[in-house]
């Protein structure tokens, strides 16, 4: 009878303590409630802004092979990889902070055997007994004030922030590849240029020479034409300097050799030409559209649960312990014909002094959510920033291209012109040296200025959180373990 009253004190207090351990302390999380522009500076506040479209955005530059690298290299670079595994890390961390809400159980199993020895008579009389003993203890910390809860809520933003940390990892990828891919047909075109050229100046310094023997030409005139093909050809390698650097740099952004790609890439391509029109939304869009500000605001999350992690050690704590435990001569007695024993009781904890070290600890957390709060505001003023920035670019670097498209062709016509008065005999031929200087120049510009759109189309669509859309497997880990259960150390 007393026996059933017991456990029934029991189970209510363990029903009461369940009851407690609903409570937390520290503050609840809540999102930042942030001022945003209704507008962007750079874009006309009469016109309706239509929201952006980010997904596959690398697709509106209308070349394969950079939608095939970008494709590569998310599956196989080495960065994305790393943050993979920053996620398995924290959902395993998660999960062992949720273990840590519920009660640990363990069992015991031991057998002695024991000598007894007694001399009577001038004999010794030896007894042997053995005795097997089997249990089970438990124990489970109440969290009466939400430690361990605010554990799991800091851990569990800690998993969202890793998957956010991996979501900017591939816009920050994707948007590498398409820039070096752009930088490697830019000079792919100026070496080709620089070619075509020289090759055009090295006829001309040799026809000039001709007609220096001829003595219609002076040795002005052949200096001057020789000195053009040289500096032209001194253009090519080192645009080849830079081609190679940009495909060896995609090959390492591919987790490939840097060499990988230069058969691939050898046949030219032209500079990718982006649509005319980027819609850019509101400001407030990069507040879901950056994995950066994602990340800075689940961070922001993470530190403030863990305020409530800090004050929760500031109050007492509460743990219940029990074991219940056989034994008996046989082992196969055990828990029938064998005496049982139980225990079961909780442990108070109370925090008297600690030299304010729990106060300050707290101090310290409040201090860390504070500066994440910091990181979180500054996060979303670099986003904006980073679209002001490339729209302005964008747009004025397209009035720059037609200008120079224009500036291009009418320096062909004064080239062109210059050589037939020259061979007239009315226009001096250091004016066909300078206008065919120029032409090259004027040239080379269009070519940069190209590549340049391509490059702020680019900083444009990161800028305003344009990334991988597609789902990302981060669970199978890059390094497989074999025979990990017990065995023999192997001698190194």
């Amino acid at each position: 009878m007393h026996s059933n009253t017991g456990l029934s004190n029991i189970a209510i207090a363990v029903l009461f303590a369940g009851t407690l351990t609903g409570c937390v302390v520290g503050p609840d999380y809540h999102t930042p409630d942030l001022a945003m522009p209704a507008h962007w500076g750079s874009k006309d506040e009469s016109k309706s802004p239509h929201p952006p479209q980010l997904s596959q955005w690398w697709k509106q530059l209308k070349d394969p092979t950079l939608d095939a690298l970008i494709e590569e290299a998310i599956a196989s670079n080495l960065d994305v990889a790393t943050a993979k595994a920053k996620i398995r890390e924290a959902r395993a961390t998660y999960r062992e902070q949720r273990g840590a809400l519920l009660p640990t159980v363990s069992g015991t199993a031991s057998g002695t055997r024991t000598l007894t020895s007694a001399a009577a008579g001038g004999t010794t009389d030896s007894t042997f007994s053995t005795l097997y003993t089997g249990g089970f203890d438990a124990s489970w910390e109440l969290d009466l004030f939400g430690g361990n809860k605010r554990a799991a809520e800091a851990a569990k933003y800690g998993v969202d922030a890793a998957d956010e940390q991996l979501r900017d990892t591939m816009l920050t990828l994707i948007g590498d590849v398409a820039s070096y891919y752009v930088q490697a047909r830019e000079y792919q075109a100026l070496r080709d240029l620089a070619e075509r050229t020289a090759v055009s100046q090295r006829k001309s310094a040799a026809l000039t020479h001709e007609e220096y023997q001829a003595g219609s030409a002076t040795g002005v005139d052949t200096a001057k034409a020789d000195a053009l093909a040289s500096s032209t050809e001194a253009d090519i390698p080192t645009y080849q300097i830079s081609y190679s650097e940009a495909v060896h740099r995609l090959g390492v952004l591919l987790g490939k050799p840097p060499s990988a790609l230069e058969d691939r890439l050898k046949a030219g391509n032209p500079i990718p030409s982006p649509k005319m029109d980027v819609s850019i939304g509101i400001p407030a869009d990069v507040l879901v559209s950056r994995p950066d500000v994602r990340l800075a605001e689940r961070q922001l999350a993470q530190y403030t649960a863990k305020i409530g992690q800090a004050e929760a050690s500031r109050y007492p704590s509460i743990s219940l312990t029990g074991d219940i435990s056989s034994s008996a001569a046989n082992i196969g007695d055990l828990a029938k014909k064998s005496s049982i024993g139980w225990t079961f009781g909780p442990t108070l904890t109370v925090p008297i002094f600690q030299g304010g070290q729990l106060k300050a600890a707290v101090d310290v957390a409040k201090a860390q959510r504070d500066e994440y709060f910091i990181a979180y505001q500054a996060a979303v003023l670099s986003a904006m920033e980073d679209v002001e920035n490339a729209v302005v670019s964008l747009t004025q670097e397209r009035l720059k291209y037609a200008k120079l498209v224009s500036s291009s062709s009418s320096y062909r016509r004064a080239s062109d012109l210059s050589r037939t008065l020259n061979k007239a005999g009315i226009e001096d031929f250091l004016d066909v040296l300078d206008a065919e200087r120029s032409l090259y120049s004027a040239e080379e510009s269009v070519i940069q200025s190209r590549a340049s759109i391509a490059t702020d189309y680019i900083a444009l669509n990161k800028a305003l959180g344009g990334g991988w859309a597609g789902q990302v497997d981060a669970s199978t880990p890059a390094v497989v373990d074999t025979d990990t259960g017990p065995h023999l150390a192997k001698a190194k």
